[in-house]
């Protein structure tokens, strides 16, 4: 069984498999894999319409088992706007378990949190250090790229797929709320789909 990622941006088609196959990894549920993210703009996803019509999508793809939906925030709250799409995708899903996850602001803030992990990897300077509330700033692109050597451009369809790999995710995990969503939804999706982990997130991670 796989689980069915549905993304707004071009850089998640290719990192959010990357990122669950290492959650899965760690977990050891071998058995799930991910099918290729379906792509649809963000200002659809958030409308009750469309993000219907795309988890009916969703569900004919090949042994979908779970779907999983990753949207960025933006300048919403990702607390008040996540219930109601879980709750339309959730309805269309049907029996097919289904979550919803809004990195606050951007996927990039993951990166924030953990920079320090990935110091010398695609440009990100040796003395990049991580940002203080990395789920804070507008634009954790362009933060992101500050943290670039002189000259060096953040280009996220193939420098997200390339950082999502490396980073430090325990790190991330300690710093992110929206990260631990992603932890948590990983570990429901799985449980669901005849796969419990025993013990999820890893307990070395730590408690929010």
């Amino acid at each position: 069984m796989n689980i069915q990622p549905v993304v707004e941006g071009f850089g998640e088609i290719s990192s959010l498999p990357v990122l669950v196959r290492r959650l899965r990894d760690i977990a050891e549920v071998h058995e799930i894999d991910v099918n290729r993210p379906i792509r649809r703009p963000r200002g659809r996803l958030v409308i009750e319409a469309f993000l219907r019509e795309v988890v009916q999508l969703a569900r004919r793809q090949e042994e979908c088992g779970a779907i999983l939906v990753v949207l960025d925030a933006d300048d919403d709250c990702p607390a008040e706007m996540a219930p109601s799409l879980k709750a339309w995708a959730s309805e269309e899903a049907g029996d097919i378990p289904c979550d919803i996850v809004m990195p606050k602001r951007e996927f990039e803030a993951w990166f924030l949190a953990a920079i320090e992990s990935l110091r010398g990897s695609r440009g990100i300077r040796d003395d990049a250090a991580s940002h203080q509330d990395p789920e804070a700033p507008r634009d954790a692109k362009g933060k992101l790229e500050a943290c670039m050597r002189q000259g060096a451009s953040y280009y996220e369809k193939a420098d997200q797929p390339a950082l999502t790999a490396q980073f430090d995710m325990r790190e991330a995990h300690h710093r992110c709320r929206s990260f631990r969503k992603l932890v948590k939804a990983f570990g429901d999706l799985t449980a669901a789909m005849g796969h419990p982990i025993e013990v999820w997130p890893p307990a070395d991670w730590g408690e929010e």
